[in-house]
C-alpha cells in the first residue's frame, strides 16, 4: 500500500467511525467528520496532510499525491 491509498483509507475510516459515533453516542462526533472533510479539501490545494507525514514516519512508501 502506498502513501496515497493509506491516507485515503484512513480518511474514510475516520469519516465512517465519526458518523457511527455521531449516530449512536453524540451528535458532537460529527465535528470530527467536518474536520476530516476540511483537512481533505486543504490537502487537495496545498499538498500538506498531517496523516501523510505520520504514515511516512512509519515507513509507508511514497505515492504520487503526497511526498
Amino acid at each position: 500500500m502506498n502513501l496515497d491509498r493509506a491516507v485515503l483509507a484512513f480518511a474514510g475510516l475516520i469519516v465512517l467511525v465519526s458518523l457511527a459515533l455521531g449516530y449512536w453516542v453524540s451528535p458532537y462526533w460529527l465535528l470530527l467528520t467536518a474536520f476530516a472533510g476540511l483537512n481533505m479539501v486543504q490537502a487537495a490545494f496545498t499538498g500538506f496532510c498531517p496523516a501523510a507525514l505520520i504514515f511516512k514516519l512509519f515507513g509507508v512508501r511514497s505515492g504520487s499525491a503526497f511526498r
